[in-house]
C-alpha cells in the first residue's frame, strides 16, 4: 500500500472561487486561487488603525471592502484584530508591510481561521487572494476549471 491510500480526501477547488468571510460580512468575495503565493490578501480601503491605551502599538483595523454588484458597488465597513505586521514582496518585487488580521474563511462546505493581509488591490481583477497557506492541506487546486464550489450570486443557475 502507499502512502495516498490513506490521504483524507481533500475538495477539488477552481483557480477561482467566492469564498465568505462571515466575521467581516462579507457572504461572498471573488477570489483567486494562488498557490504561488504563500500570503493570503484582501483589498481594503480607508484603512483606520486604532492603537491600545497603554501602548502605542495597533490594535484594531477599520477597513471598508468594496463588493461589485449588478447595479452599483457596495461598500461593506469592517473591524477586525490585528495580529501582526508583515513585510510582502509581491511579482514584481515591490514590498509593503501590511497589517494582518485573523478571520474565519468559507469555501464550499469548510470553513476555517486564517491569517489575511490588507491591501490596495485597485486594478486587480480580483479583490481577494487566497494563498498557500490559508488553504494548506484542504483543497486540490483544478488549473483547468473556475467556480467548482463557490457560487456566483449573481447567477441563479450555470451549465458545467
Amino acid at each position: 500500500m502507499s502512502g495516498e491510500d490513506h490521504a483524507p480526501a481533500r475538495t477539488r477547488i477552481g483557480w477561482r472561487e467566492y469564498i465568505g468571510l462571515p466575521d467581516l460580512g462579507l457572504p461572498q468575495v471573488k477570489a483567486k486561487i494562488d498557490t504561488g503565493a504563500r500570503t493570503s490578501a484582501l483589498h481594503a480601503e480607508d484603512l483606520r488603525v486604532f492603537r491600545g491605551v497603554a501602548s502605542k502599538k495597533p490594535k484594531r483595523v477599520e477597513f471598508t471592502v468594496p463588493i461589485p454588484g449588478e447595479k452599483r458597488v457596495r461598500r461593506v465597513r469592517c473591524s477586525a484584530a490585528i495580529v501582526n505586521r508583515l513585510k510582502v514582496t509581491d511579482s514584481g518585487n515591490h514590498s509593503e508591510l501590511r497589517y494582518v488580521i485573523r478571520t474565519t474563511l468559507r469555501l464550499a462546505e469548510d470553513s476555517w481561521p486564517a491569517e489575511i493581509t490588507l491591501t490596495d488591490r485597485t486594478g486587480m481583477h480580483f479583490p481577494m487572494l487566497l494563498g498557500r497557506t490559508a488553504m494548506r492541506g484542504r483543497f486540490l487546486v483544478d488549473t483547468a476549471h473556475s467556480f467548482l464550489v463557490g457560487k456566483n450570486p449573481k447567477r441563479k443557475s450555470r451549465l458545467r
